[in-house]
């Protein structure tokens, strides 16, 4: 069956669904715009095997952007289980405008480690350093 959806839909990604992480594959058939940071308003956290990004921080959270059909949407919103998990929120990025990102409510990560570098990549090279 062929997919007909004209829909498209900017996403930020920052963590499991990055190039050559686990989850990319629910990308596939999605347009990479490139690569691009938040402004310095969130925080990302360690929450064990993936991060969690959250609004009211101090840092700029690096990722990268996909433009993805109606399908590719749902899919993505099945695995972040929006909105009862991840809440699926429209954000500013420094410098290219307004993008959908999956964002963590602030209260349910108390006592989880902040990533201050801000990028999941250098904090799992951290991580097997360790």
């Amino acid at each position: 069956m062929k997919r007909t959806s004209t829909a498209a839909t900017r996403v930020f990604v920052y963590g499991t669904l990055l190039s050559g992480e686990p989850n990319h594959r629910l990308l596939r058939g999605a347009r990479r715009i490139g690569s691009a940071r938040t402004q310095p308003r969130f925080s990302l956290y360690d929450y064990g095997p993936f991060p969690a990004l959250a609004s009211r921080g101090k840092h700029a959270v690096e990722g990268e952007v996909y433009e993805v059909d109606t399908f590719i949407l749902a899919a993505l919103d099945r695995l972040e289980g929006h909105p009862h998990f991840y809440q699926r929120t429209s954000i500013a990025l420094d410098g290219a405008g307004r993008v959908e990102a999956y964002l963590f409510p602030k209260a349910r990560l108390t006592g989880r480690p902040t990533i201050k570098s801000g990028c999941w990549r250098t904090h799992l090279k951290e991580k097997k350093s360790w």
